[in-house]
C-alpha cells in the first residue's frame, strides 16, 4: 500500500507544480514590478518637480525684474501693478518647494499661476510660456 501512496504523492506533486510555479512566478513578477515602479515613479517625480521649479522660478524672476523696473519709475500709475507683483512674489516665497507631500501643493500652484496671469493681464503681456527640452523660453 505504501507504493500506492508514493504514486499519489508524485501525482499530487505534478498536479500542484503548476499552481506552485504560478504562485512563485506571480510573487517574482510582483516584486520586480514593485521595484521598477518605485524607480520609474522616482524619475517621474524628479522630472515633475524640476518642471514646477522652472515654472515657479520663471514667475519669480519675471516678477522681481518688473518690480525693480517699476520702482525705478516710482510713478503712481504703476501702484496697482506693483501691489500685484508683490503679492505674486509673496505667494512664491511661501510656496513649500522642499515639501513634495504638501497637501495643498496643486491648489497653491494654481493660485500662483492665476496671479501670474493677472499680472500679465494688467501689464498687457501674453502669459505664454514654452518649456522646451533645450532649456526654457519665455515668450511675450
Amino acid at each position: 500500500m505504501e507504493n500506492g501512496s508514493d504514486e499519489q504523492d508524485t501525482f499530487d506533486a505534478i498536479v500542484m507544480a503548476e499552481a506552485r510555479f504560478h504562485s512563485e512566478g506571480y510573487q517574482e513578477g510582483y516584486s520586480e514590478g514593485t521595484r521598477l515602479g518605485v524607480i520609474e515613479g522616482r524619475q517621474y517625480g524628479v522630472q515633475q518637480g524640476a518642471n514646477i521649479g522652472v515654472e515657479i522660478g520663471s514667475y519669480l524672476g519675471f516678477a522681481v525684474t518688473w518690480l525693480k523696473l517699476f520702482h525705478k519709475d516710482s510713478d503712481k500709475k504703476h501702484s496697482k501693478k506693483v501691489k500685484v507683483l508683490e503679492s505674486l512674489i509673496e505667494m512664491i516665497q511661501k510656496f513649500p518647494c522642499e515639501n513634495p507631500v504638501y497637501d495643498n501643493l496643486q491648489e497653491d500652484l494654481d493660485k500662483i499661476r492665476g496671479r501670474f496671469k493677472q499680472v500679465c493681464s494688467l501689464m498687457h503681456i501674453s502669459p505664454d510660456f514654452s518649456f522646451g527640452t533645450k532649456g526654457s523660453a519665455l515668450a511675450f
